[in-house]
Order: C-alpha cells, then sequence, then structure tokens
C-alpha cells in the first residue's frame, strides 16, 4: 500500500519534488568555489579583421606584426596563432597566476603599439583584445 502512495496523491509528489529541488539550489549557491584551483591558465584572445584578403596575406601583413609586437608581454607562456581568409586569430597564455585583467591590459598596450605596422582597413576596423578563462572541466562538474 505505501509504494502506491505518491501515485493516489499527486500533489504531494509535486510538493516533495519542488522541496527537494530548492533544497538542491540553497546547496549550489552555499558551495565555495573560491577553494578550487584554477585549472586553465589565463587566456587572451587577440582577433582582426582584413576584409579580401587571402589567408597569406593576413598571416604577413595582420599577425606577423602583432606576434612581434605581443612576444615577450610579462609572464606569457605561449602563444599560437592562425589565419583564415579576411580574419586573424592569437591566443596568448600566461603563466598560472597571473591576474587575466592585467595581462590582457599589457596585451592591449603591445597591441597599440603595433598599431602603426597594420594596414589601415585592419585599424578602420578595430583589433580586438579579450581575456579568456577556458575551464570547461567547471561547466561539466555544475
Amino acid at each position: 500500500m505505501s509504494e502506491n502512495k505518491f501515485i493516489e496523491r499527486p500533489v504531494l509528489a509535486i510538493c516533495i519534488s519542488i522541496g527537494i529541488v530548492f533544497l538542491g539550489i540553497l546547496a549550489l549557491t552555499s558551495l565555495s568555489i573560491e577553494k578550487f584551483p584554477d585549472i586553465a591558465p589565463p587566456t587572451v584572445h587577440v582577433s582582426a579583421t582584413y576584409m579580401g584578403a587571402s589567408a597569406e596575406t593576413v598571416q604577413k601583413a595582420v599577425i606577423i606584426p602583432l606576434e612581434e609586437a605581443i612576444n615577450g608581454v610579462e609572464h606569457m607562456t605561449y602563444m599560437e596563432s592562425s589565419a583564415s581568409s579576411g580574419s586573424a586569430s592569437i591566443n596568448i597564455y600566461f603563466k598560472q597566476g597571473t591576474d587575466p585583467d592585467q595581462a590582457a591590459v599589457n596585451v592591449q598596450n603591445k597591441v597599440s603599439e603595433a598599431q602603426g605596422q597594420l594596414p589601415g582597413e585592419v585599424t578602420k576596423i578595430g583589433v580586438t583584445v579579450e581575456k579568456r578563462q577556458i575551464s570547461t572541466l567547471a561547466l561539466i562538474g555544475v
């Protein structure tokens, strides 16, 4: 008889389900995520657009001057770049524990120094510098 209690009383089952969900949300908000270490290093992403240019032209005219300017930024470990027709992308990785905001500012300063070496169309559209935190493991955990 007790196994049919939730079937016979659907309002009771719904109330208990809502209570369990509410307690789960309370438990989720009280987790201290700050205590967990950062897994992925801080990353800064630089992107530029050179409309109508081939990948080889983007490589020579945009990526090489930007890489030369960015190379040697404080606490940088390595960078990787890619070029496709009309767009350039550079990812700069920093040592663990580096402040991502300060790293983005340092990269932005280096990119602004290289603006004079870039084609006019690229500087007109703009070069975007943004910080990224690539920790998809945290999203999977939640």
